[in-house]
């Protein structure tokens, strides 16, 4: 049985809750993203919790404790709870469900927009990278973080096809995932890779030569941009990380130059950003050798956008690979 929270706890969240959720009074037991939360807002929560009680909780921890009494009641526990390496990001009753990995230096939460328009019966599971909640180590191998997230999953899913889903590093992870399952003797149902490359160290020297290219043409642009040639790209204003979270996403990092990509044997359905940024503009020339089948779509946007800007599109492309899957 849970423990009750402490009326302090609540009501101490009750009215942070309101004002964030700019709602009169909430319920104890009101789920959040019922009552109109995003990640966005959850992001507000877990900072505002943070100055608060001076306790640090990844916003991801909303989808464990969705409400003010579990909120609270995880808040009152003496020890910083682990964030499990599933989380449920959508509910389904068909089998087999769909696992999705996060990028570099982020979370599961990262998928809330996308998740909310991927057209499914199945449950959509976010995969979460160890050691992001700074009570674990986080891992610095990419087959580390594959092994980790396949322990997790195969105890909701003991058998396959699998259904993988991967952005970014994540998307490398997945790759991984999906090798060591082909070893194990079981089935993909789907490899889906979201703008996801290899360290540039690992590219041809082809590939690095034009990658190089185009970042210098990149930085004359914006350059001239700021100069008031044109119109300067819209900046964003980021959140100042913690020291965990600086640690766990330069772990992850050091696990994206240590991986060197093998020969898929099966097919890789891709999703590459409209506008190229910091990565090859052409992933076929950097996949297609090291998958039986590659199959591209093209999504508007550059790389964060596809998620923060143009997940509808995003999803209407996940949407098709899982029904091809399925289907295949």
């Amino acid at each position: 049985m849970k423990p009750a929270p402490t009326s302090a706890m609540v009501e101490l969240l009750a009215p942070v809750w309101q004002r964030l959720l700019q709602l009169s009074s909430i319920g104890v037991d009101d789920n959040f993203f019922d009552l109109g939360g995003d990640s966005a807002l959850a992001l507000e929560l877990f900072n505002e919790i943070a100055e608060i009680t001076g306790r640090e909780l990844p916003p991801v921890m909303i989808y464990r404790a969705p409400t003010i009494s579990a909120l609270a009641a995880l808040l009152d526990q003496p020890n910083t709870s682990r964030v499990p390496p599933l989380v449920q990001l959508k509910s389904g009753s068909k089998q087999p469900p769909v696992f999705i990995a996060h990028g570099l230096g982020g979370s599961a939460m990262d998928f809330y927009q996308v998740v909310k328009y991927i057209q499914t019966s199945r449950a959509i599971h976010g995969l979460q990278a160890k050691g992001i909640d700074g009570v674990e180590e986080p891992q610095d191998r990419i087959e580390d973080m594959a092994r980790y997230s396949l322990d997790a999953v195969r105890q909701l899913q003991p058998r396959g096809p699998y259904h993988l889903v991967g952005f970014s590093l994540g998307g490398l992870v997945t790759l991984e995932m999906a090798q060591q399952l082909l070893a194990e003797g079981e089935k993909i149902g789907l490899l889906a890779m979201l703008d996801s490359y290899p360290h540039v160290s690992r590219l041809s020297r082809g590939q690095r030569s034009r990658l190089s290219g185009r970042q210098a043409w990149d930085r004359l642009t914006r350059r001239l941009a700021w100069l008031g040639v044109s119109s300067p790209r819209q900046t964003t204003i980021e959140v100042t990380p913690s020291p965990a979270q600086r640690h766990f996403r330069d772990t992850s990092y050091l696990a994206l130059e240590r991986y060197q990509p093998r020969f898929y044997p099966g097919k890789i359905s891709f999703v590459r950003a409209a506008i190229p940024t910091d990565f090859p503009a052409d992933p076929a020339a950097v996949w297609s050798g090291l998958a039986k089948e590659f199959e591209l779509k093209t999504v508007p946007g550059d790389h964060l956008g596809i998620m923060t800007t143009h997940f509808e599109s995003l999803a209407s492309a996940i949407s098709d690979f899982l029904q091809k899957g399925s289907s295949e």
